[in-house]
C-alpha cells in the first residue's frame, strides 16, 4: 500500500499536481495561494487520489484541517477503494483519524477487498488506532468483520506477526477459531509465515492445533513447507499430531523433504514421524528427497531406517531417481544401506538398467559392485567386528586409493593391451558376472574399441570385490585368465607379482 502512493500525476494540469505535491509536504502557505488561483481541491491522480489522500496518508494535520474546511468529500475513494480514513488506520495516523471521524467519515467503509478500519490498522499493527477504534468506536465496528477473503483483523494480524494487535484483539474478546475462504485460522497463518511469538500466543488459546484447511493442512504442515524451525519445534512440543495427513494423503515429512530442510526434518524424526508414508502418487519422503537432490535429507531419512524399497506410481524406487537422474552420492547412501537390485519399474527396468540408459556410467559400476557384494555378503558369515570393518571400508565409487594404484595399473594394461575382443566378457562370466551386468557395460559406447574401456570397467568391478573381500587379487587374476585358457597371461602376472618387491600381494599359491 506504501507503494501505491507514489504519485502518477499524468493525468493532472500542472498547477493540480504543485497542489497534489504541497499537501503531501504539509505546505499550508502554496495551498492556499494555489486555492486563490482557483486551483481544482478535488482533482483525482491517474489512481483515484486527491490532495485529501496525500494529506491523511502522511499524517499532515494542518494540510488536512484546510482541505476539510474547504471539501465536504470527506469518504472519496481512490481507485481501490481507499478512503482518506482508511488510509489514516493503514499509515497509523491517530491523530488524523481522529479529526477525520469528527468530521463526519464513515466507520464502517471498505476498500475494494473488504478491508475496513480494523483491518488496516491490524495488518499494520498499529495498536493505539485499534485502541481508540474499539474505544470510542466500537458500537460502530464489528470485531470480527472479514474482509472478502473471509480474514479478519484477527486473521491479518496473525498473518502479518503482528503479535502486540493480537494480543490485543484477544483481549477485546475477538473469535480466536474462526475460518476465512481457504479454511484457515489464524493459527494457520502464522505458522504457514514463520511468526512463532504469534503461533505461541494462539497455542495458548487454546484453539485445535490440528485444525485443517480447505487443502487439509494443519499448522504443522504450513510450517514445516515454510521452513520455520522454531514454529515446527513448538507445534511438536504442544503435542500436535505429528502423522496428520493433508487431502493430497502427504505429512510434514513430505514437505520437509521437497525443500531439503534439514534441521526440520531432524525435529519431525525425533518427533517419531512415519518415514514411510506415501501421497496420492504413493511417493514417499525418500522419493521426493531424491528426486530433488537432497543429500542430507536423505541421509537422516536412510539413518532413520526408512523402507528403501517403496515403489511410486511409477513403480520407481529411491533407486531408479537416484539412477536415472544420474545422483551419484546419493545411490551410494542407498547403495551401501542395502535395498532390493531386482525391483522393476513400470517399463519393466531394474535401477542398473535405468542407470545404463541413461548413461551414468559410474552409477552403472557402482550398482554392479553393490550387486556382487550382497552375493558375497549372503555367502559369507560375517562377525559384528567384520561388519564394523565393512562400514567404514565399503564404497561403492571409483577407487582412488594408494594402496591399489599397483593392481589399477594392472587391470589398465590388462585391458588396453592384453585381452582380445570378447575375452573380457569370458572372464566376468568365470567371476560371476551376470548378463544384465555385462549387458550394462557395453551399453556405454565410445567407439569401435570400447570393448577395451569395458574390460578396464569390470576389471575395476571385480576388484573392488577382492579388496572388500580381503582376498589375494594377484591370484584371482592367474585363477581367472587360467579359467579362460590365457595361461600365457596368467603365468607373466604371476612371474611380475613375483619380481615386484612393491606388489601388496604375491602369487606363491597357484
Amino acid at each position: 500500500m506504501e507503494d501505491d502512493l507514489v504519485s502518477e500525476d499524468d493525468i493532472l494540469l500542472r498547477s493540480e499536481k504543485e497542489f497534489h505535491d504541497a499537501a503531501k509536504r504539509n505546505d499550508t502557505d502554496k495551498m492556499k495561494e494555489l486555492m486563490k488561483k482557483g486551483v481544482d481541491i478535488k482533482a483525482k491522480n491517474k489512481k483515484g487520489r486527491t490532495a485529501l489522500h496525500w494529506a491523511a496518508g502522511a499524517g499532515n494535520e494542518q494540510a488536512l484541517r484546510l482541505l476539510l474546511d474547504h471539501n465536504n468529500e470527506v469518504d472519496v475513494e481512490d481507485s481501490f477503494g481507499m478512503n482518506p480514513l482508511l488510509l489514516a488506520a493503514w499509515f497509523g495516523r491517530l491523530k488524523i483519524l481522529q479529526i477525520l471521524v469528527a468530521s463526519g467519515a464513515k466507520l464502517n467503509c471498505e476498500n475494494k477487498n473488504g478491508l475496513g478500519l480494523l483491518h488496516c490498522a491490524a495488518q499494520r499493527g498499529h495498536s493505539r488506532v485499534l485502541e481508540f477504534i474499539m474505544e470510542d468506536l466500537v458500537e460502530d465496528v464489528l470485531l470480527d468483520r472479514m474482509d472478502n477473503s473471509g480474514k479478519t483483523a484477527f486473521h491479518l494480524a496473525a498473518e502479518h506477526g503482528q503479535l502486540e494487535v493480537v494480543e490485543f484483539l484477544i483481549g477485546m474478546g475477538c473469535t480466536h477459531g474462526l475460518k476465512d475462504k481457504d479454511e484457515n485460522m489464524a493459527i494457520h497463518l502464522a505458522a504457514k509465515h514463520g511468526h512463532n511469538e504469534v503461533l505461541q500466543k494462539l497455542v495458548e488459546t487454546g484453539v485445535d492445533i490440528d485444525e485443517r484447511n480447505i487443502d487439509g493442512l494443519t499448522p504443522l504442515h504450513l510450517s514445516s513447507d515454510g521452513g520455520h524451525y522454531e514454529c515446527v519445534k513448538l507445534l511438536l512440543e504442544a503435542c500436535c499430531n505429528v502423522n496428520a495427513l493433508t487431502n493430497k494423503n502427504m505429512n510434514a515429512l513430505h514437505y520437509v523433504a521437497q525443500h531439503g530442510f534439514e534441521r526440520e526434518t531432524s525435529l519431525l524424526l525425533e518427533a517419531g514421524i512415519n518415514t514411510d508414508t506415501v501421497d496420492g502418487q504413493h511417493t514417499s519422503p525418500l522419493h521426493i528427497a531424491v528426486l530433488h537432490n537432497h543429500t542430507e535429507v536423505v541421509r537422516l531419512l536412510i539413518d532413520a531406517e526408512c523402507d528403501l524399497d517403496i515403489s511410486d506410481n511409477r513403480l520407481q524406487t529411491a533407486l531408479h531417481i537416484a539412477a536415472e537422474h544420474g545422483r551419484q552420492d546419493i545411490a551410494e547412501m542407498i547403495l551401501i544401506a542395502g535395498v532390493n537390485l531386482k525391483l522393476l519399474d513400470k517399463q519393466g527396468k531394474t535401477s542398473l538398467e535405468v542407470a545404463a540408459r541413461g548413461n551414468h556410467v559410474i552409477l552403472v559400476d557402482m550398482i554392479i559392485k553393490a550387486d556382487r557384494f550382497y552375493k558375497w555378503e549372503k555367502d559369507n558369515v560375517i562377525s559384528d567386528d567384520d561388519d564394523s570393518w565393512l562400514g567404514k571400508q565399503l564404497s561403492f565409487k571409483q577407487d582412488h586409493q594408494v594402496e591399489t594404484q599397483h593392481l589399477r595399473s594392472v587391470t589398465w594394461r590388462l585391458a588396453t593391451k592384453d585381452l582380445s575382443r570378447g575375452e573380457w566378457k569370458s572372464l566376468a562370466q568365470h567371476w560371476g558376472f551376470t548378463d544384465a551386468h555385462i549387458r550394462s557395460i557395453e551399453q556405454q559406447w565410445t567407439g569401435t574399441k570400447s570393448f577395451k574401456e569395458h574390460g578396464h570397467r569390470m576389471l575395476l568391478i571385480w576388484l573392488h570385490g577382492v579388496v572388500i573381500a580381503g582376498e589375494n587379487p594377484i591370484k584371482g587374476l592367474y585363477e581367472g585368465l587360467t579359467g579362460i585358457s590365457r595361461t600365457d597371461l596368467a603365468e607373466s602376472i604371476r612371474q611380475k607379482a613375483n619380481a615386484d618387491t612393491s606388489s601388496p600381494k604375491k602369487c606363491t599359491a597357484m
